[in-house]
């Protein structure tokens, strides 16, 4: 994947598509056909601005379902951030026969979480690790993808260079947090600081409750 030295641009085929707003085909879907179809482009051509978009919506929400589940909110955001990396990943695995795409994304969110319990060896019930769905969120929760994601293309430009980059790191490049700690040279709690404060700007600059 090729990225310009322009804000939010990137290649998708054989052309550079830049990510203006105001831009989005998916305006008159229905909100969860509008996220089944990000997670499709996502997975067709590694679609930045969709990615964007399902980052921004649901990114903040993850991290409220997995406090809810027990997690502090250290641990909560940073599953949260490998969930969405997941997505990312594994969008191509997406089902909207299975599942919506809400219930696909916590269902990540879940199974991540009941592995890192079982890494911390905690006494708690271990259910079957299966992709069957959880509720997903309220309706009246769900807010347009394409608006949210305008304002993340804008909150991300102003981000210090050194956040900006551990983001594009950790959700575009797919670098593990390891692999960052290489890369940028410097220790893996300072990789995990600098995604905290990105996170946390980012959501200030959304308005985001903390």
């Amino acid at each position: 994947m090729y990225v310009s030295r322009q804000p939010w641009a990137v290649q998708v085929g054989t052309g550079l598509v830049s990510l203006r707003p105001g831009t989005d085909a998916m305006t008159d879907m229905p909100r969860e056909t509008s996220h089944a179809a990000l997670i499709h482009a996502v997975a067709a051509s590694r679609d930045r601005a969709a990615f964007a978009a399902l980052f921004s919506h649901y990114a903040p929400r993850v991290k409220t379902f997995l406090q809810r589940r027990g997690a502090d909110a250290a641990q909560a955001e940073e599953l949260a951030q490998e969930a969405l990396l997941a997505v990312w990943r594994k969008a191509g695995q997406f089902d909207p026969g299975r599942a919506t795409a809400a219930a696909w994304i916590f269902a990540i969110a879940r199974n991540l979480r009941t592995d890192a319990l079982r890494r911390a060896r905690l006494a708690v019930p271990v259910p079957d690790p299966t992709d069957d769905p959880v509720p997903p969120p309220p309706a009246d929760a769900l807010l347009a993808a394409d608006q949210r994601a305008r304002r993340l293309h804008d909150a991300i430009a102003a981000l210090p260079e050194e956040q900006s980059e551990a983001l594009r790191l950790a959700y575009f490049d797919e670098r593990s947090h390891s692999d960052m700690e290489t890369a940028l040279a410097i220790p893996l709690g300072t990789v995990k600081s600098r995604l905290r404060l990105a996170m946390a700007r980012l959501r200030a600059a959304l308005g985001e409750d903390a």
